[in-house]
């Protein structure tokens, strides 16, 4: 019996030892690293165990090459872009992180710079690799604000067909400032016209104003995910379009005869009590989840028909707080 035993447990480990051996080898180690250049992400510098983890995992690697200590434009991109706190969780959590330092002789900083052909002393460059150290979406410089960095997180997710959280979608939507387009409706209450536009594709943020002595909500939406004659017609399906307010440079056309000019000198912004009033109480005891402007605005949108609708758009560490403070009866 003895000997039987034995063999039976050396079959198993010829059948499964590498999958045992691959579940259990050494993480690396992921910490902050006191630069600013390199912000709030917990970076490991072990570029082999990455590589193991990656092809463990399935998650890509995020190669952070950056000079450490570096110029002002070094500094900045850490202090902005790497300390925005759901950037910093998409790809501390979606990817593994790997710092390499690009102003650095020998090791493997000098060896990865030679083997990806990346210039010495450069701006920070992020390029996105598989466990097989090939590019998964091509290299591309100058890639240097927070809607930019959120948005070749998605394509690279993408390319993979990993699950792209709503918050990072969010967050590249919603800071692409160059594709944002500004619009107003009158309703007969704000409220209602909070909730029901926050709902449609494409718009990033809403708010609860007056202008023209008329209660209105003031729309931003991305102009690549929804047109202007697409938002004006959904509103006006959910009678949120009395009147319809527009600046001067899309006022064009057809929709100059239908619209009124907005000037944003003679608005003003209701007071904070009357905005996202559909989670009301809710939201206000949860702040410390830090919300940006486009959660706030779907959470308020959904939260009223469906939670777990509204719930998918923060991400898991916002949970956390969330669920934390209804743990303690907040």
């Amino acid at each position: 019996m003895k000997h039987s035993r034995c063999g039976f447990l050396t079959l198993i480990f010829i059948l499964f030892g590498p999958c045992l051996v691959a579940q259990t080898f050494e993480l690396p180690r992921f910490q902050k690293i006191a630069s600013v250049e390199v912000g709030d992400v917990r970076w490991t510098r072990d570029y082999d165990r990455a590589l193991q983890l990656s092809e463990q995992s399935g998650k890509p690697l995020f190669l952070l090459f950056q000079e450490v200590p570096g110029c002002v434009g070094c500094r900045n991109f850490g202090n902005t872009v790497l300390r925005n706190s759901l950037l910093v969780e998409a790809i501390e959590s979606e990817f593994v992180p790997v710092l390499l330092f690009n102003n650095r002789r020998g090791g493997i900083d000098e060896k990865l710079l030679k083997q990806f052909d990346e210039p010495s002393w450069n701006y920070q460059v992020i390029r996105f690799i598989n466990s097989s150290e090939e590019d998964i979406i091509p290299r591309r410089d100058e890639i240097w604000t927070i809607s930019g960095v959120a948005s070749r997180m998605i394509e690279t997710l993408a390319k993979i067909e990993r699950t792209v959280p709503l918050y990072l979608q969010a967050l590249a939507l919603e800071n692409d400032h160059k594709r944002i387009g500004l619009a107003a409706f009158s309703m007969a209450c704000f409220w209602t016209g909070e909730y029901q536009l926050g709902k449609i594709e494409g718009v990033v943020s809403t708010e609860a104003g007056w202008y023209d002595n008329q209660e209105v909500t003031l729309v931003r939406y991305h102009k690549d995910r929804l047109q202007l004659k697409g938002l004006i017609n959904r509103a006006r399906e959910v009678r949120c379009a009395r009147k319809i307010y527009l600046q001067p440079q899309e006022r064009k056309g057809v929709l100059k005869k239908k619209t009124a000019p907005l000037d944003l000198n003679e608005y003003r912004t209701a007071r904070s009590s009357d905005q996202k009033k559909q989670i009301g109480r809710w939201l206000a005891n949860h702040q410390s989840a830090n919300l940006t402007a486009m959660q706030r605005t779907k959470v308020n949108s959904f939260f009223p028909d469906s939670r777990d609708q509204a719930m998918e758009w923060l991400s898991p560490r916002q949970l956390a707080t969330i669920a934390g403070g209804e743990r303690n009866g907040d």
